[in-house]
């Protein structure tokens, strides 16, 4: 299991959630281990420009879709996940996301931001990353842009993700589960014991 080291400032608290649940971790920028190793985690934290640009230098965007096209897991976390989607739009300025997704990540419209501390979601029938969860389990958020609307229509034969929704003045997407991607808007590793749950479906049922 590999944690992508491109500067981001939650790779040790990332890295002590997984090992938490049962996982071998390694943090590192090699690319070599992280296209061969058996999960990716993408953490981030901060602006959507600079986690982009941190992505990039060490190749994690290649990595990222190297690893997908030959069904290898992926799990972003926080702006980890926001960096999957095609744009992120802060204070004026435009940034080309992974592309993995289509859609933007913007502000929410909401009173008070940043969005900080314990909230629900949402969670669709036959989750993965939040089975065995209760309907009233709360995960840890803090962010002040999401993803406000849902774009990607399903094409057969392929499956439609499954998108978790969680709402702070508005709706916003909280988690997607598509294959070997997914991804959390929260912080399993900030989460508790609703938050090891999470990371522990993700390593048995999508790592194995």
């Amino acid at each position: 299991m590999v944690v992508l080291d491109y500067g981001s400032g939650n790779l040790r608290s990332a890295e002590r959630a997984l090992q938490r649940v049962g996982a071998d971790v390694r943090v590192t920028a090699d690319a070599d281990e992280a296209l061969n190793a058996d999960g990716l985690v993408v953490p981030g934290v901060g602006a959507f420009a600079a986690c982009m640009e941190g992505i990039r230098a060490v190749g994690g965007d290649k990595i990222i879709d190297q690893r997908l096209s030959g069904g290898r897991p992926v799990l972003g976390i926080c702006v980890g996940m926001q960096v999957l989607f095609d744009l992120g739009v802060e204070h004026g300025e435009r940034t080309e996301g992974c592309g993995q997704w289509p859609g933007t990540v913007e502000r929410l419209h909401a009173d008070v931001l940043p969005h900080m501390g314990w909230n629900t979601v949402r969670v669709p029938a036959g989750s993965t990353l939040f089975a065995g969860l209760d309907e009233d389990t709360r995960f840890y958020f803090v962010h002040s842009f999401a993803v406000r609307t849902w774009q990607l229509v399903a094409e057969e034969p392929f499956q439609a993700p499954k998108v978790t929704w969680a709402n702070h003045g508005e709706d916003f997407v909280a988690a997607v589960e598509n294959g070997t991607l997914m991804a959390t808007q929260f912080h399993p590793e900030k989460s508790g014991d609703a938050g090891a749950a999470v990371l522990r479906n993700w390593l048995r049922e999508v790592v194995g």
